[in-house]
């Protein structure tokens, strides 16, 4: 069995969950879906858990954080161009996702960052494939010789 991800989130109202990670357009795995738990396929291996915060208290001893006040984790979702980036953010608003800040560009990457109707952060970027090959410095360096060729 290959390796697969499982990001577990607490939500408040389970039902509007599901209607806004179906909007991004993932799937439902009805499997391990019901009235406490909802199984949405982000691809192949990647899944994300969106439990009710009663039960999500069932798996740790520690207090939940609500996650409109408070960060303890962002999802960060590679994307295959930017334009896929916007796409997947548009979306997140649609289904009624809040945009967390403008849009990043450093060059080499491209990010947007959103929450969930409970306050969960995400993050979809686009990296260029030298940089997530070779690193930032690399892309720079290449940029800076076609700079200076042109």
């Amino acid at each position: 069995m290959a390796t697969e991800i499982f990001v577990n989130l607490p939500t408040t109202d389970l039902e509007r969950a599901k209607a806004f990670y179906t909007g991004l357009g993932w799937r439902i795995n009805d499997n391990f879906t019901d009235h406490n738990a909802a199984c949405i396929i982000i691809d192949e291996h990647l899944y994300l858990m969106i439990l009710t915060r009663e039960f999500f208290a069932t798996f740790t001893d520690k207090a939940i954080a609500d996650p409109h006040t408070s960060a303890q984790v962002e999802v960060a979702l590679s994307r295959e161009s930017r334009a896929e980036v916007d796409a997947l953010l548009e979306k997140a608003l649609a289904s009624g996702g809040t945009e967390l800040r403008e849009a990043q560009d450093y060059g080499f990457m491209y990010a947007r960052d959103f929450e969930d109707p409970d306050g969960n952060n995400f993050s979809a970027l686009w990296m260029d494939p030298v940089a997530a090959e070779k690193g930032p410095e690399a892309f720079m360096a290449q940029q800076g010789q076609q700079e200076a060729g042109a």
